[in-house]
């Protein structure tokens, strides 16, 4: 557990605590968290972001009423920038799609155009979004993960604390490669309920050795973050502890309560990471 989670803005999230859902369009039920609060632990300095990148979020019940009062659904698509101030508390972030239900708009673009406005004022940052119809299944397609999975390494664990130290090369061998496992789980930072995701790694490099890096993934099972904060996390310590020239990290976790959270941070990338769905989400 990290020494930030008693800030005044953790224990003022809704997170873990009896709400009532409110479906009449009410902006102010997003909760804004800083960065900075994970960041300083992490020694990442804001300022100057040892990363690009952005966090992807799926919403897949969002509804509202037409000028008739007709229901209307989407599958809506958000990204925020890793250079924006905040994130959205996640259960927030549902009580505010949630409260879409029962209030009428003229159009989609009118609510898209909602959305882009009250996030990117929550957060600081100008966040995209996408809407998406019920039959357009091609945008939301399942797709394997590139590169290999190193999950059906034989290995033993004993320790299911963090040890970034744990993280060793094989050769000193320069290679580039990519790899993923379907391993990771983390714990809420409020609630500490589990957390699942599959993770990419793509780097260029001394070889990673796959058996540390399993062991260091696994680690992440009972550590209490954000998922936003996890995938920070494992960038920074694979390149404090690895001489890695690039590197990409991206976490694709299942939904919970109707939203999905993809964290992707790279050295290099600015545009839309790999362009996968696991079948678990």
């Amino acid at each position: 557990m990290t020494d930030y989670n008693d800030s005044p803005e953790l224990k003022g999230s809704v997170l873990g605590q009896s709400t009532e859902y409110v479906d009449v369009y009410t902006p102010s039920l997003l909760y804004p968290i800083a960065r900075k609060l994970n960041r300083d632990v992490l020694n990442i300095d804001e300022s100057e972001l040892p990363f690009k990148g952005q966090d992807i979020w799926t919403g897949y019940e969002l509804s509202w009423l037409n000028s008739k009062g007709k229901p209307q659904v989407a599958v809506a698509l958000f990204t925020f920038p890793c250079q924006s101030s905040h994130i959205i508390e996640s259960k927030s972030f549902k009580l505010y799609l949630n409260s879409f239900n029962q209030s009428r708009f003229a159009s989609a673009e009118v609510v898209k155009q909602h959305l882009i406005d009250d996030l990117s004022n929550a957060v600081n940052s100008t966040v995209k979004v996408t809407l998406y119809s019920a039959d357009d299944y091609n945008c939301l397609a399942c797709t394997p993960l590139p590169g290999e999975c190193i999950d059906e390494l034989d290995i033993e664990i004993n320790n299911y604390d963090i040890d970034a130290c744990s993280l060793n090369a094989c050769s000193s061998k320069v290679v580039t490669e990519t790899l993923h496992s379907h391993l990771l789980k983390s714990n809420c930072l409020i609630t500490s309920q589990p957390d699942w995701a599959s993770v990419i790694i793509r780097y260029t490099g001394e070889e990673i050795c796959r058996e540390s890096l399993l062991r260091y993934l696994i680690s992440f099972r009972t550590h209490n973050e954000f998922h936003e904060q996890c995938v920070e996390r494992i960038y920074s310590d694979l390149t404090t502890q690895l001489n890695i020239k690039e590197l990409e990290v991206y976490a694709r976790y299942t939904r919970r309560g109707g939203l999905d959270i993809n964290p992707y941070r790279s050295t290099h990338y600015n545009d839309t990471p790999f362009n996968v769905k696991i079948n678990r989400q």
